[in-house]
């Protein structure tokens, strides 16, 4: 099943998350719409606002080479309940793919699954920005 296999890669890139300070370790990973995959982990800094979530890694890799529509994305924690994206990833999910698939799962099995639209219902969009509504 294509979920089981997202969900394992994130758990798998999830141990190689940089996270000294916290300790808090996220694994993501997010299919596009031709089913190509790419992963991503948390990675602190020092200077605790230059850190970036997983799944701003996974997108943004995947953006970088050329995917723009994603049908999914799994994100593991170790958390008894698995943990919904921050408000920024939201955003920056919305920007692509609002109805993609989030599966929200801790490293025990569990799995909650949403929608970016769902855990984001108005997100800021680029027909914000038209002319006309200045």
């Amino acid at each position: 099943m294509l979920n089981d296999k997202l969900i394992d890669v994130a758990r798998e890139v999830r141990e190689r998350a940089y996270a000294p300070y916290s300790g808090f370790k996220v694994g993501a990973a997010i299919m596009a719409e031709d089913g190509t995959i790419y992963s991503g982990c948390n990675i602190e800094n020092a200077s605790y606002s230059h850190s970036i979530c997983a799944e701003r890694v996974a997108l943004f890799k995947a953006v970088g080479v050329g995917a723009r529509i994603f049908q999914a994305i799994a994100i593991v924690t170790e958390l008894d309940n698995p943990a919904s994206p921050c408000g920024a990833c939201r955003q920056v999910l919305a920007e692509f793919s609002p109805d993609m698939q989030v599966l929200m799962a801790n490293t025990r099995g569990k799995v909650i699954t949403s929608t970016v639209k769902e855990l984001l219902p108005m997100a800021f969009s680029n027909s914000d920005l038209r002319e006309d509504k200045f």
